[in-house]
């Protein structure tokens, strides 16, 4: 009876999945008991269904519970032995991270897959290539740091993105240039819609990623700079600079200090604080010397 069951519902479920209604046909399947039937299902079946309910929760921009069903596959994914399976298992978990905005996490594992190719015959050279545009538009997308930074170079380096018509971007970003309004409105024509969407502060992902990395551009070129200037650069105002390179500096992103009085933000050279640090103990050292002396 369990199996009358179970066959109804993956039925069903095909059905509502060909008339796209992807939501009704991912309860359908997980309303099969995979956890606790009295039937002692096969692993890699269980695996095959939670793929299969997290692939549509995501037709249906629903990246909430589609990564509840991806993580139950986590734990089955080291016995699959099929790669097309364990192919479409890592499709799926990048595209979780991405709609979740976890770019950087996603960014690493759509390179993986752009990557993967030489081990996986069911992978060919178009999927390869969307999955290493995918990993572009997540890296870029990703809060300025030293992770994004790792990816970006990464990428920059690698020969087949050469060949991409996004890789003069590419480029600019990871040479830390100041990003100009028409390359960034370009870029922004080829993000998907969970990309382009609105922040709490009413800035988008790709406007508060490239603020960031301006922000990390203009402390390359500049040793000090009036908030408000900064704020012109940015296309922001100046208590949003203020509080976006306060933030950064918090969080180890970026070296610098706000002078609130002076209204401007001075850009410390790491090496050169180092080098200030260690000029100051130096100084400590021969007075303590000279104290000794007397």
């Amino acid at each position: 009876e369990e199996e009358w069951a179970i066959k109804l519902r993956e039925d069903l479920a095909s059905a509502l999945e060909r008339e796209e209604e992807w939501a009704k046909a991912a309860h359908t399947l997980a309303g099969i008991d995979l956890d606790t039937g009295t039937r002692n299902l096969d692993p890699i079946y269980k695996l095959s269904k939670h793929i299969k309910i997290a692939m549509l929760f995501l037709e249906d921009d629903d990246p909430v519970n589609a990564e509840v069903y991806i993580k139950k596959a986590s734990a089955l994914i080291s016995l699959c032995k099929d790669p097309a399976q364990e192919l479409q298992y890592k499709t799926c978990y990048a595209r979780v991270l991405d709609a979740k905005r976890r770019f950087v996490d996603a960014a690493l594992r759509y390179y993986e897959l752009s990557c993967a190719g030489a081990r996986v015959q069911q992978i060919d050279n178009d999927d390869m290539e969307n999955a290493l545009n995918q990993a572009i538009t997540c890296t870029i997308l990703a809060a300025a740091g030293p992770q994004r930074s790792r990816m970006l170079a990464t990428i920059y380096k690698d020969e087949r993105a050469e060949r991409l018509d996004v890789y003069p971007f590419v480029e600019r970003v990871y040479l830390e240039r100041i990003l100009r309004r028409e390359e960034v409105e370009k870029f922004a024509q080829t993000l998907r819609p969970h990309q382009r969407a609105t922040l709490p502060d009413g800035s988008t992902v790709l406007q508060r990623a490239v603020m960031q990395h301006n922000l990390l551009a203009a402390s390359k070129l500049y040793n000090n700079i009036s908030l408000q200037e900064l704020g012109s650069l940015l296309g922001v105002t100046p208590d949003k600079a203020e509080g976006m390179a306060a933030d950064m500096i918090l969080e180890g992103r970026l070296v610098g200090l706000v002078d609130q009085v002076d209204g401007s933000i001075r850009f410390d050279d790491q090496q050169e604080a180092l080098h200030l640090w260690d000029t100051q103990i130096q100084g400590a050292c021969n007075k303590l010397n000279d104290i000794i002396s007397i």
